[in-house]
């Protein structure tokens, strides 16, 4: 075990099992950021911008304010603000003040941005097949176990 690692990092020996393992975890990583960066660049877009689309299809037709956008993304982003105004740019969010809290600004998804995510979709299915003949039902409870252990009360 632990030879794809040995040969992707050109490393024989590691300190630990512990630093195996978070190598290899760091290696695959990137490995699935490249994936969802090449596909997403296709398409005009970040991975990012792509994660804020899909958080906000996931409320549509209702919206978020930045705060929240900027709790459910995958990878944290310091400038949640930048990204929504990139996408507002493209057309593919909207931002409106709140009935409720004027105070309070709302990012919607746009009738184009749902359309993009359409477009992608049948890429990312196809990413996500490649990977599932990779991975059996058991193989992903057992990395979403130890996955969710490493990052344990990090929320």
């Amino acid at each position: 075990m632990g030879e794809g690692l040995k040969r992707r990092i050109k490393q024989q020996r590691f300190q630990s099992p512990l630093q195996e393992a978070l190598l290899n975890l760091m290696v695959a990583s990137d490995f699935l950021k490249r994936q969802a960066e090449n596909l997403c660049s296709e398409h005009g877009i970040t991975a990012a911008q792509y994660n804020v689309l899909r958080i906000l299809r996931g409320v549509y037709p209702a919206g978020h304010p930045r705060c929240e956008i900027a709790s459910r993304m995958i990878e944290r982003s310091p400038d949640i603000t930048r990204l929504v105004d990139r996408l507002e740019a493209e057309g593919l969010v909207e931002r409106d003040r709140s009935s409720q809290d004027r105070r309070l600004s709302l990012t919607t998804i746009t009738t184009k941005g749902l359309d993009l995510l359409d477009k992608i979709a049948p890429d990312m299915d196809r990413i996500n097949r490649l990977l599932g003949k990779r991975l059996s039902r058991r193989d992903c409870s057992e990395l979403t176990r130890i996955c969710e252990s490493i990052y344990a009360g990090e929320e």
